[in-house]
């Protein structure tokens, strides 16, 4: 396909545009910063059972998963016990991960979750580099009970003390967040190259283009 490219205008005429599209971004930006506020202050549940997960250091607690920290981001991911590799989806999250001494500076502990064994969790991050933290959750019920299914999810937890608490919870298009990857995508002409974006940007189905980071 014939992408259509942006008008060519005078640099007058850019920087008029551009600083009119300023306006709107910093108004998304501030209905962020709200919506955000919200999220922090919805309720939570008490998450009571003792989950057993296996690590690379031995079985492990949810509270143990906390690492001494007060928050918990779970990644859950889609491997499951079988699969010969992950989700492109849910590896393509994992890629765009931030350095975790960032959350750690600011007392949060991210963590990511499949429900495969433990070796078929080692084996694929090897093939992908990755050494985030991993456990598995297989044999226990943590991932039906967050209602991921055999999907994939986002929970966030808090810790008081030795009592656990959901706060949050994301999946779908709300995945997108955590893709910084399309962020960047999203600032150039040609965009995703999505059939759902402006007319003759690209004609991809969404997420159809997706690629474990090895077989683009």
């Amino acid at each position: 396909m014939t992408a259509t490219l942006p008008q060519i205008v005078s640099p007058e005429e850019w920087q008029a545009a551009r600083d009119a599209l300023l306006v709107k971004e910093k108004e998304h930006m501030k209905a962020a910063d709200h919506l955000a506020a919200e999220r922090r202050r919805l309720p939570m549940v008490p998450f009571t059972k003792a989950y057993e997960f296996e690590s690379a250091e031995g079985k492990k607690s949810l509270l143990d998963l906390f690492d001494g920290r007060r928050q918990l981001i779970v990644y859950h991911f889609m491997l499951h016990p079988g699969d010969e590799a992950g989700c492109p989806g849910c590896s393509l999250v994992v890629d765009n991960l931030p350095h975790l001494a960032h959350l750690h500076a600011r007392d949060v502990t991210l963590t990511v979750v499949a429900p495969a064994t433990l070796a078929e969790i080692d084996r694929y991050r090897t093939r992908m580099g990755w050494d985030v933290p991993w456990v598995s959750a297989h044999g226990s019920s943590f991932t039906e009970d967050c209602g991921v299914g055999t999907g994939f999810g986002v929970s966030v937890f808090l810790r008081d003390g030795d009592d656990v608490y959901r706060t949050y919870f994301t999946s779908g298009r709300g995945g997108e967040a955590f893709l910084t990857s399309h962020r960047y995508l999203d600032i150039t002409p040609l965009g995703r190259q999505e059939a759902w974006e402006e007319e003759s940007r690209g004609d991809d189905a969404p997420s159809s283009w997706w690629r474990r980071h090895d077989e683009y």
